[in-house]
């Protein structure tokens, strides 16, 4: 089975940009996206109904903002849009689609820049996050979480750790949520393949970032202890243009 996930940052923008063309070459068995920013309705009609897809939207009030898609070619048992433990603040981040053998969790997970409110916020869902995947492999249930997390976990996943110290997204007290993460049976899967630095998802686009890879890692895909020998691969598509994040992926025998 092949897993996609990519931040398009604008699912209509990225729309205009060959995207369409670019998810049929792939064709994934699953493919989730975060930042749409675009209500389903608001969406073209080819990229509402895909032949070969089940297409599943999450999405706040406010349009232009925020948001995750999944389309899958197998029909999940259920699919949830929250948090099922928890009353944190509806903004469109979560899909949760549950299939035979595993749970699926496509998280667009907030970013802590803008204020110290907003920091508390991605904070708090760092917790929240993970009472649930405790929950569920408490319960016995497999799991696998891709999106955008951002945050930057070690050194080796920022290209000026230094100069990034004291900015969200690389702060001690987020950075420590990815070790909670790791610690409670969350698998990074890229790392299992690779210990490198210099491996970005994320460049700025005022600074044209990426023509010099000065980039983040920020986006990933975990999976719970009993899938970890189950995954044969997982790397990132840095050739794939179209949004300031690139598409990343795995593989797994399932």
């Amino acid at each position: 089975m092949n897993i996609i996930s990519w931040n398009v940052n604008g699912l209509r923008a990225v729309y205009k940009k060959g995207f369409m063309q670019w998810f049929m070459s792939v064709d994934p068995d699953i493919l989730c996206l975060q930042e749409t920013k675009s209500h389903e309705d608001q969406l073209p009609l080819d990229l509402r109904y895909i032949e070969g897809y089940h297409p599943f939207y999450s999405y706040p009030e406010r349009k232009g903002y925020s948001g995750v898609a999944t389309f899958s070619k197998i029909e999940p048992k259920s699919v949830e849009r929250t948090f099922p433990i928890s009353d944190i603040g509806d903004e469109g981040r979560i899909l949760i689609t549950e299939f035979d053998s595993f749970h699926l969790m496509n998280i667009y997970f907030p970013n802590g820049k803008m204020s110290r409110e907003r920091l508390e916020y991605k904070l708090d869902f760092y917790k929240i996050f993970l009472e649930q995947c405790s929950k569920l492999m408490n319960n016995g249930k497999e799991i696998i979480i891709c999106g955008d997390v951002n945050t930057a976990h070690t050194e080796k996943d920022i290209a000026r750790p230094r100069e990034n110290e004291k900015v969200s997204g690389f702060l001690p007290e987020e950075r420590e949520w990815i070790d909670r993460f790791i610690e409670a049976g969350l698998v990074d899967t890229f790392r299992l393949f690779n210990q490198d630095g210099g491996n970005y998802s994320w460049w700025d686009y005022k600074t044209r970032a990426r023509e010099r890879n000065i980039g983040w890692r920020i986006d990933y895909f975990f999976v719970s202890k009993g899938l970890q020998e189950k995954v044969k691969a997982s790397y990132m598509l840095q050739d794939v243009m179209g949004s300031d994040h690139c598409p990343i992926a795995i593989e797994i025998k399932i």
